[in-house]
C-alpha cells in the first residue's frame, strides 16, 4: 500500500467514478481501475459496490477513507510545517472564492508584502467550496454566505449594505431608496442558485410574498453590473462595487428591506496545519476588508 494508492483511492471515492477520478488525477483510466483493484486485494475488501458501469463507496470503503483522509491529511500538514521551517516567506495558500474581483485588491497587496508566496485560487460556488475545505484543497474560502461542514470556522471580514443596480435612465434612477414591492414587474439579472446574490434576492422576495423575475442567471458574480448597464435588468450588487473605477455605469439605489446587507468571512477548517504564508494571508484580510471605507 503506497500513497500513490491512498490518493487514487480518495479521489475514486469522491466522486464515485472512475473516469473522473482519472480526470482529475490526469492519468489513464485503466491505471485507476487496476490500482483500486490492487488495493482491495490487498485489504482483503470490496471498498466499492459495482452495478454494472457505477460504483458506490460501501461501508468498508467508507471506513477506510475516514483513515485514508486523516492520514493524507497529516502527511499533507507535515509537508506544509517543514516547508516554513525550511522558509517562512516561500510557500503557497490556496484560496475559494465566489468571484475573484472580490480579492483583486487584496491579492495585489499580499503578492507585494510576500513575493515568494504561490497563490492558488479557485472559484466555487457554496457547496463546492465546502467540499474544498472538506478535501483540504484549499487553506480557505472567502464566501459571502455560511459554509456547513465539521471542523469549519469563519472569520468575519466585511459586512456591507447591498445595493439595487439599475440602467441610467431607468424609472428609479434618481430615487434614494425603494420598496421590494414595487419591484414586483422588474426583470432581474443575477446569478444561479447556490450563489449568495440569489440566495439574498429569493429571501427578500419570498418575505413580501412575490417572487423575482430573472431575466438573466449565471455563474460570475461580477458580470451582474456589466450587464445591467446594458439595460438586461436590474441587480443585487454589494456596495463595495460602487468604490469600484471604470466599470459599467448604474444608478445606485438603497433598498426598504430588513437584512439587504452581504457578510464577507474567511472560512477555514480548525483542525488543519494553518501555514506561515495561510497565516499572512489571513492577517492581511482582516487588515484589507477592515480598511475598506463605506459607499456613500
Amino acid at each position: 500500500m503506497d500513497l500513490l494508492s491512498l490518493r487514487y483511492f480518495q479521489a475514486v471515492a469522491r466522486h464515485e467514478h472512475i473516469s473522473r477520478a482519472a480526470d482529475e488525477l490526469r492519468v489513464a483510466q485503466p491505471s485507476v481501475s487496476r490500482t483500486i483493484a490492487r488495493l482491495e486485494t490487498e485489504l482483503g475488501v470490496p471498498l466499492f459496490d459495482r452495478q454494472g458501469r457505477r460504483i458506490r463507496l460501501n461501508r468498508y470503503g467508507t471506513a477506510f477513507l475516514r483513515r485514508v483522509d486523516r492520514a493524507l491529511a497529516e502527511l499533507d500538514d507535515a509537508r506544509r510545517e517543514l516547508a516554513d521551517a525550511a522558509g517562512p516567506e516561500l510557500g503557497s495558500v490556496a484560496v475559494g472564492a465566489e468571484t475573484m474581483l472580490t480579492l483583486a485588491g487584496l491579492l495585489a497587496a499580499f503578492r507585494e508584502r510576500h513575493p515568494g508566496v504561490t497563490v492558488r485560487l479557485f472559484q466555487s460556488h457554496a457547496q463546492e467550496m465546502e467540499r474544498r475545505l472538506r478535501d483540504r484543497e484549499v487553506d480557505f474560502c472567502v464566501a459571502s454566505q455560511p459554509l456547513a461542514g465539521p471542523s469549519l470556522t469563519s472569520l468575519e471580514l466585511l459586512r456591507e449594505e447591498v445595493l439595487l443596480a439599475v440602467p441610467p435612465g431607468h424609472r428609479l434612477a434618481g430615487r434614494e431608496r425603494v420598496g421590494i414591492a414595487e419591484l414586483a414587474d422588474e426583470t432581474f439579472v443575477s446569478t444561479r442558485p447556490g450563489h449568495w446574490q440569489r440566495a439574498l434576492l429569493d429571501r427578500l422576495f419570498a418575505e413580501a410574498g412575490l417572487v423575482p423575475a430573472i431575466t438573466c442567471e449565471g455563474i460570475e458574480p461580477g458580470a451582474t453590473q456589466e450587464l445591467v448597464s446594458a439595460g438586461l435588468g436590474i441587480g443585487l450588487i454589494p456596495a463595495m462595487s460602487c468604490r469600484a473605477a471604470g466599470v459599467a455605469p448604474v444608478a445606485w439605489v438603497r433598498l426598504d428591506a430588513p437584512g439587504c446587507h452581504r457578510t464577507l468571512t474567511l472560512v477555514h477548517r480548525q483542525d488543519a496545519y494553518v501555514s506561515a504564508a495561510a497565516r499572512h494571508f489571513r492577517e492581511l484580510a482582516v487588515e484589507h476588508f477592515g480598511g475598506m471605507p463605506s459607499c456613500s
